[in-house]
C-alpha cells in the first residue's frame, strides 16, 4: 500500500548504481568459460602426472562428468551465466576430490596385499560412502541456495545440484566400468597403482 501511494516511511539514499552493458557480460562469459577451460586442462594434467594409469580413467570420467552435466543443461535449456560457470567449476573440482578419493583407497588395498580385482573392489565400495557423505552438505547448501535465492544464485544452485549427481555417478559408475574394462583387457597385468 505504500509503494502504490509512492511515499515510503523512510529516504530512499542510493549508494551504488550499476549498469553492465551485454558487452561487458559477454566478456565475463568468455573469460569464465575461458578459466574453465584452463582449470579443465591442469586438472587433467596432475591427475595424469599423479595417477598416471588411475589419471587417465578419471580424466575420461570427469570429460564424461562434464558431458553430463552441458547435457542436462541443455536437455533443461539453461542459460550459462557466469554463476553457472562458476558451478560448474566446482563440479569439475569435486569430481577431481572423487576420483582421489577413490583411487587412493584402491593404493591402500593394493599396499594390504589384496589382488588388483579385489583392490578395486573393496576401494571403490569403500570409496563409496565417502563420496557420498562429501557431497551431501553441498547438496544441502545448493538445496538451500535454491530455495531461498534469487536469479543468479538459483541459477548456480542448479549447476551445482545437477554437477553433483553427474559427479557421483561418472567418478563411481562410470570410473569403477572403465577401470574394469582395462582390467579385463589387461588379465591381470601389474596396473602400477
Amino acid at each position: 500500500l505504500l509503494l502504490r501511494s509512492g511515499a515510503l516511511p523512510a529516504p530512499l539514499n542510493i549508494i551504488e548504481e550499476r549498469t553492465v552493458g551485454p558487452d561487458l557480460g559477454e566478456d565475463s562469459i568468455k573469460a569464465g568459460a575461458i578459466s574453465l577451460f584452463i582449470g579443465f586442462l591442469l586438472v587433467i594434467g596432475y591427475m595424469l602426472f599423479k595417477y598416471k594409469l588411475l589419471g587417465i580413467i578419471a580424466d575420461l570420467a570427469l570429460i564424461v562428468n562434464l558431458i553430463l552435466l552441458i547435457g542436462i543443461l541443455t536437455i533443461l535449456e539453461a542459460t550459462l551465466t557466469l554463476p553457472g560457470i562458476a558451478g560448474i567449476i566446482l563440479t569439475v573440482g569435486m569430481a577431481v576430490d572423487a576420483n582421489i578419493i577413490i583411487y587412493e583407497r584402491v593404493r591402500e588395498e593394493v599396499r594390504k596385499g589384496l589382488s588388483y580385482y579385489k583392490a578395486v573392489e573393496t576401494g571403490f565400495a569403500h570409496a563409496f560412502w565417502t563420496i557420498i557423505d562429501a557431497n551431501i552438505p553441498t547438496a544441502l547448501a545448493g538445496l538451500c541456495l535454491l530455495n531461498f535465492g534469487t536469479g543468479p544464485i538459483r541459477g548456480f544452485a542448479v549447476t551445482l545440484l545437477i554437477g553433483i549427481v553427474s559427479t557421483v555417478y561418472s567418478s563411481y559408475f562410470v570410473g569403477k566400468l572403465l577401470f574394469e574394462l582395462y582390467m579385463n583387457k589387461t588379465e591381470g597385468q601389474d596396473l602400477s597403482i
